[in-house]
């Protein structure tokens, strides 16, 4: 199934479908826990279970335990995103736009994988991933600065 639609400029526009709400309350769930290990033992299971979801990484990516970690999250994050992005008709260009809450996972991935290839020194893919926010949403310097 395709979510394409064609943006005021002309350009297609992708809009991901809303996560799987099951997903949604078991990371709810997980991250309700004073315990940071049994938050990142329930976190695993959820990603064990649901290895395609975004929202999954993405929460693995915001609470990893060191930058290397959370690197390795968003990573994972950005690739299903793009899996997800295929599959809902984008050809490798177009917008996929922050004002759509289910497309916000992906783009978070993406600035956490910039943020954290920065932090580790790998500035050239820090500097692609800049690129590719503008090209998939214009706004996003404003969007971050929030």
């Amino acid at each position: 199934m395709s979510n394409i639609s064609i943006s005021r400029d002309g350009l297609p526009e992708t809009v991901l479908p809303p996560e799987n709400p099951e997903i949604v309350n078991l990371l709810d769930a997980a991250l309700q826990l004073d315990d940071q290990n049994l938050r990142r033992e329930k976190l695993n299971q959820v990603a064990g279970r649901f290895p395609s979801s975004i929202e999954v990484w993405k929460t693995m990516g915001s609470c990893g335990r060191d930058i290397i970690e959370s690197y390795a999250a968003f990573r994972v994050g950005y690739h299903r995103g793009l899996d997800a992005l295929r599959k809902n008709g984008w050809r490798g260009s177009g917008y996929v736009r922050w004002e759509h809450p289910t497309n916000r996972a992906f783009l978070e991935c993406l600035s956490g994988l910039q943020k954290a290839s920065e932090q580790i020194g790998d500035f050239a893919e820090s500097e692609r991933c800049t690129i590719f926010l503008l090209q998939l949403e214009p706004e996003w310097q404003r969007i971050a600065s929030c």
